[in-house]
C-alpha cells in the first residue's frame, strides 16, 4: 500500500503549488496530479456543480490506486470534501484560507482575503472566519478573473497587474498587515503582490500546513514510502499543457493531456 501513489487534483495548475510543498516535504512519494483545467475556475458554478466534478476527479484518482486524495482547491474542500469523506474510504486532506493565523498575529486588526466566490461564500468559510476573525476588519475580496488569467497563461501581464492593483487598493487603504491567499492559483502571484503591497504586509498560504497533514496522515495509517528514491511523477490536463509546464519546474516535464 505504501507504494501507492499520492493523488492531487485542483481546478487547474494552481494545485500546483501544493503539489511542489508536498513534493518537497514528501521526496520519495509518487504522486498524480489532475487540473480540471476545461472546468476552471469552480468558484462560481455553485456547490452541486462543484461536489460533481469533485465526485469526477476523485474517482478518476480511485481508478489509478491513490492511497490518500489531497483536495487542492480551497472552493472544492469548503463545498465537497465532507460528502467525499462520508461516500469514499480513502483519506482526504483539504485545504481552507489560512485565516486563523492572519487573525490571532495582525498588529493593525485588519487582515485580506482574496479568495474565490465559491471559498468566501462557503458555510465553512464563515464557520472559520466566526470562530477567529469576528472582532477584526476582515477585507474580503473576490479574485474574479484571477484563475482564468493564469490558465490562459497571462500570469505576468499587465491585465493581471491592473486587476491586482483594483483588489488590493481598498486592502491597503484598509492597513491590512495579513493578506491570506483563499485560491492554489494565488502563491504564483506572490513577485506581484510582493511589488504591489507594502513592504509590512505579510502574505500567508496554506501549502506548508497541507503538507505537513499529508506526512502526518500518511504515517498514521502506515502508508509513507520512505524507501522510494526514484518517485514516479504524473501530471494530468485537460486543458493547455504548455501552461501546467510554465509553473512547473522543466524537469517535471512529462504532461499528459487526458480528457476527464
Amino acid at each position: 500500500m505504501s507504494k501507492l501513489p499520492i493523488g492531487i487534483f485542483d481546478s487547474g495548475v494552481g494545485g500546483t503549488s501544493i503539489w511542489k510543498e508536498i513534493h518537497s516535504l514528501l521526496p520519495n512519494e509518487n504522486t498524480i496530479y489532475l487540473a480540471d483545467s476545461k472546468n476552471a475556475p469552480f468558484g462560481p458554478k455553485g456547490k452541486d456543480i462543484i461536489v460533481k466534478l469533485s465526485i469526477k476527479n476523485t474517482e478518476l484518482l480511485l481508478s489509478k490506486n491513490c492511497k490518500l486524495i489531497v483536495v487542492a482547491c480551497n472552493t472544492a474542500t469548503t463545498n465537497a470534501i465532507d460528502y467525499l469523506r462520508k461516500t469514499y474510504k480513502v483519506p482526504f486532506i483539504g485545504i481552507e484560507p489560512a485565516i486563523k493565523p492572519a487573525a490571532l498575529q495582525t498588529k493593525t486588526n485588519a487582515i485580506g482575503i482574496l479568495a474565490t466566490k465559491g471559498t468566501l461564500s462557503s458555510a465553512l468559510f464563515s464557520k472559520t472566519s466566526g470562530l477567529f476573525a469576528s472582532n477584526i476588519n476582515v477585507v474580503e475580496q473576490v479574485g474574479e478573473g484571477i484563475v482564468e488569467l493564469i490558465e490562459s497563461g497571462k500570469l505576468y501581464s499587465d491585465e493581471m497587474t491592473a486587476l491586482l492593483k483594483l483588489y488590493l487598493n481598498p486592502m491597503i487603504d484598509a492597513n491590512i498587515d495579513y493578506l491570506v491567499l483563499g485560491c492554489t492559483h494565488y502563491p504564483y502571484l506572490m513577485p506581484l503582490l510582493i511589488d504591489l503591497l507594502p513592504n509590512h504586509v505579510k502574505i500567508i498560504d496554506s501549502g506548508e500546513a497541507v503538507a505537513r497533514q499529508a506526512k502526518a496522515v500518511l504515517t498514521k495509517h502506515r502508508l509513507l514510502n520512505a524507501q522510494n528514491t526514484n518517485p514516479k511523477l504524473q501530471f494530468f490536463t485537460n486543458g493547455n499543457p504548455d501552461v501546467m509546464q510554465s509553473v512547473l519546474d522543466k524537469k517535471y516535464h512529462q504532461i499528459d493531456y487526458l480528457d476527464f
